[in-house]
């Protein structure tokens, strides 16, 4: 388990979250960057953070960490991605870096927070009645949110359930049905996510 990082109490918030950003950079232990990045996450929760975290590019850590093959990480960075995202600075921040293919990618995490996450932070991305990039809700994705409507996980399933509803038109739904049949181009199901049995 990673230290606390040592900060003089007086440096303040920014001192503090510099700390931890350079205690991610330069520490060797999975387990501490595990530890730091979910103390960056939780941060991230305090809209007060934003504009520290956004000087400090933790924005940029997050997504970089959405590539780690240990899914701890990726599980922290996507939960402070949807932390951040309903900032509308951060928000156009993500888009701009290119994060929505990796946020799509950590769908088929087999990690049901970080799939959840995930949805959570597309539907940031893309409020009802907006303009967003299409990739948001492209067949891919609203195969992957039909699959999910399927799981036993009613916070999967509802989440699935109003992404569909809010986030895509009749129309697309009604193509995604008849091109895959909840296949989802072999998206599978977060671990223990069997569909339900009707």
């Amino acid at each position: 388990m990673a230290q606390k990082p040592k900060v003089d109490p007086h440096v303040g918030r920014l001192g503090y979250l510099q700390a931890l950003v350079t205690e991610f950079q330069e520490t060797q232990s999975q387990d501490a960057k595990e530890q730091v990045l979910a103390n960056l996450a939780n941060f991230a929760y305090d809209p007060s953070n934003y504009e520290y975290l956004r000087q400090l590019q933790v924005l940029d850590l997050f997504l970089d960490s959405l590539s780690e093959e240990n899914e701890t990480l990726v599980e922290f960075a996507i939960g402070g991605l949807c932390n951040l995202c309903p900032d509308q600075a951060n928000k156009e921040h993500i888009l701009q870096a290119g994060g929505v293919p990796l946020i799509i990618n950590c769908l088929s995490s087999p990690n049901e927070e970080t799939v959840l996450s995930a949805i959570t932070t597309l539907m940031h991305l893309s409020p009802p009645g907006h303009s967003f990039p299409p990739e948001l809700t492209a067949a891919p994705v609203v195969q992957c949110m039909l699959r999910f409507s399927l799981s036993a996980s009613a916070r999967l399933r509802n989440l699935a359930q109003i992404f569909l509803e809010d986030f895509c038109s009749p129309r697309q739904v009604a193509e995604a049905r008849s091109r895959q049949a909840h296949s989802a181009l072999g998206i599978p199901l977060p671990r223990s996510m069997a569909p339900r049995q009707r």
